[in-house]
C-alpha cells in the first residue's frame, strides 16, 4: 500500500512525534530569562503555509488588510464659492444697460411657500439662460405692535440669502448682493445665475 503524499512544507505524523520528543528534552540556557509563552498550535509554530503560485505573501497581506479596512464613501464635491458682482457690471444693471432678466416677489408668502417658489424660480432662470434676476424679499424688520416678533417679510429678508447659499441652489448661483435703491434697496437682491453646463 502506498503512503499518502504529503504537501510540500508539511511534516508527517512520525516527524511530528519525533519533534515533540526532541523539544521536550531541551532545557533553556538561562531559565530565569524565559517567560512561559502561550502554547502554540503546530501550524503557528511552523509559520504560514504555502502560498498559491503567482501570489506573493506581501500582496496577500495587502489584500487582507484592504478587506478589513472600512471603506468610506466618496465625499460629494464642495459647492463653488459665491462671488460678488463686479463694480462695472453692477453699474450697468443699476442704469438699465444690463437688463434684469426676471424678477420674483416673495411678499406675503410663508417661509415654506417662499422657499419652494425661490427654488423653482432659480432653476427656471438657469434653464432659460438668464444671467441676472431680482429677488424681492421686502424690507420687513418692524416688530408688530407691542408683540415683539418680526413679521414674515423681515424673516424672508434674513433667510433668503441663507437659502441661496445652500448647496442645492449654490450650484446654480454665482453670487448675490443687495440691490440698488432703484430696485428695492435692502428689500431685494441681485442674483447672478450660473450658465447651464
Amino acid at each position: 500500500m502506498k503512503a499518502k503524499k504529503r504537501k510540500k512544507g508539511q511534516l508527517s505524523e512520525e516527524d511530528r512525534t519525533l519533534w515533540a520528543k526532541v523539544t521536550s528534552t531541551l532545557a533553556p540556557l538561562h531559565p530565569e530569562r524565559v517567560s512561559k509563552p502561550d502554547p502554540l498550535t503546530f501550524e503557528e509554530a511552523m509559520g504560514p503555509g504555502p502560498v498559491e503560485p503567482g501570489v506573493s505573501s506581501s500582496s496577500s497581506k495587502k489584500t487582507e488588510t484592504a478587506m478589513r479596512a472600512p471603506v468610506e464613501p466618496p465625499r460629494p464635491p464642495a459647492p463653488p464659492p459665491l462671488h460678488q458682482m463686479e463694480h462695472r457690471y453692477r453699474k450697468k444693471v443699476v442704469r438699465g444697460v444690463r437688463p434684469i432678466d426676471a424678477r420674483i416677489d416673495l411678499h406675503g408668502l410663508t417661509q415654506h411657500q417662499a422657499h419652494e417658489r425661490l427654488r423653482h424660480f432659480i432653476y427656471g432662470a438657469q434653464a432659460h439662460g438668464y444671467k441676472v434676476v431680482l429677488v424681492i424679499t421686502g424690507k420687513g424688520g418692524t416688530a408688530s405692535a407691542g408683540v415683539g416678533h418680526w413679521d414674515e417679510r423681515g424673516v424672508l429678508r434674513r433667510v433668503v440669502p441663507q437659502w441661496l447659499a445652500m448647496p442645492d441652489l449654490r450650484q446654480l448661483v454665482i453670487g448675490y448682493e443687495e440691490a440698488h435703491v432703484t430696485h428695492g434697496g435692502s428689500g431685494a437682491l441681485y442674483v447672478r445665475i450660473r450658465r447651464r453646463r
